[in-house]
């Protein structure tokens, strides 16, 4: 089988069970914070508590980060997932409850929030175990030829639910209610559930079972910290993701500046991922590995102007492909270093080296949240958009200018090395 083909990896039935899986899951994850972030602003108008919510799953995400890499690359992964999913979907169920309108009614605002606070605190700890897991069991479906070509569509999968998610978001709050929402959640992590069983048992490929759980995150640390292009790369995304990103504001642009009501804010929060996912699937046909280190670094200085235009305009369209247009740097970007990740790192740290990967640039999203969070309610919410995309390209600059020879990075040629792999 050629792997230089653009559906080599989808000839692979588990594979395809493995993307019906992560659709369903991250589809209801981003449906649900989209949700949630609505929610919360309607009840405090606050932008800080926005940020909140992003803090609340940031802090068990990073704290437990380096610990789940370890007890990913000690356990059998398919197992770990079924625990995950299964608690994202209590969890679902949680926030159903939380959310009904009786409780709101019945129950004071800080009583409803505090909940919904504790509940996406325990999201958090899902999600520290959550990541490796689905990174350490990509590799153990399809051949390491195969690797990039997996990646891509991996990638592509999780930027269509994504896409989907946050869309289907802002009409089922105008339909349904947000009640009416998180069932539909509901809904989709059950199917999230149902595929992850049709997954095979994997080998646990770390010859050091039972290895001192301190030595072992030693080890992970120095492997990313010695491995520059990994660290280069992580670094990059985590400063982009932290400062300028914008979509935890979007209920303030949507509600307070716009003025589009929970339609517009669905559209708004789609438009990213739509770009991602076109760049995505055009990355199958057309790789990204040729130079892959300058086109790293143009995307995310695109990425940040893309910001600086969304935080100033006050037209909807404008901003709408200020977004479109992040996206699609973003999508580069994505794909970019999820091939850096699974060509460079060894089959039995791959947990570990996915948790720090949470801990740069996962967790950044939700550390993000809460820095806009909090520039918002320092500086105003236009001005803390701005400063972020202003950021962002700061971090590029000096990137590029002390980092040659991450400039020159070309994956080409570990690519060829692995296509000769059997």
């Amino acid at each position: 089988m050629k792997s230089n083909k653009p559906y080599a990896s989808l000839q692979y039935r588990e594979f395809n069970i493995f993307l019906l899986m992560r659709f369903a899951l991250v589809f209801a994850w981003s449906m649900q914070f989209i949700v949630i972030e609505w929610q919360v602003y309607s009840m405090t108008k606050d932008p800080l508590s926005l940020g909140i919510i992003g803090l609340m799953e940031v802090i068990p995400a990073v704290s437990l980060a380096l610990f789940a890499g370890h007890i990913v690359d000690q356990k059998e992964k398919k197992g770990l997932l079924i625990k995950c999913i299964i608690g994202f979907f209590i969890l679902s169920i949680g926030l159903f409850l939380l959310t009904w309108p009786k409780i709101i009614s019945d129950w004071s605002n800080n009583t409803v929030l505090y909940g919904i606070y504790f509940l996406v605190f325990l999201g958090g700890i899902i999600r520290a175990f959550l990541g490796p897991s689905i990174f350490s069991m990509l590799a153990l479906i399809v051949p390491k030829k195969l690797y990039p070509n997996a990646a891509t569509w991996s990638s592509s999968t999780w930027q269509m639910a994504v896409v989907i998610g946050p869309a289907v978001a802002g009409f089922s709050i105008n339909w349904l209610g947000v009640h009416g929402s998180m069932f539909l959640i509901i809904g989709f992590s059950l199917i999230a559930i149902l595929s992850v069983f049709q997954l095979k048992t994997k080998p646990i490929l770390n010859p050091k079972i039972g290895e001192n759980i301190f030595t072992s995150l030693k080890e992970g640390i120095q492997f990313v910290w010695n491995t520059k292009i990994i660290l280069t790369a992580l670094t990059l995304d985590m400063i982009a993701v932290l400062f300028g990103g914008a979509v935890a504001l979007l209920p303030i642009y949507a509600q307070d500046i716009l003025k589009v009501g929970p339609e517009g804010f669905g559209v708004l929060r789609a438009a990213p991922a739509v770009g991602a996912l076109i760049m995505m699937f055009s990355s199958a046909y057309f790789p990204l590995t040729k130079n892959a280190g300058i086109k790293l670094l143009i995307s995310i200085f695109g990425f940040g102007v893309c910001m600086i235009i969304f935080g100033l305009s006050t037209w909807f369209w404008i901003s709408v492909l200020a977004l479109f247009f992040s996206g699609v740097l973003d999508g580069v970007s994505m794909v970019i270093r999820q091939t850096i990740l699974q060509l460079k790192t060894p089959d039995h740290m791959r947990g570990r080296v996915a948790s720090v990967n949470s801990m740069f640039v996962g967790s950044s999203n939700e550390l993000g949240a809460f820095e806009s969070g909090v520039t918002a309610k320092l500086m105003g919410t236009v001005t803390a958009v701005v400063f972020g995309g202003t950021m962002t390209l700061i971090t590029v600059v000096l990137t590029g200018v002390f980092s040659p020879k991450f400039r020159k990075l070309d994956l080409a040629k570990d690519i060829e090395a692995h296509e000769k792999e059997v």
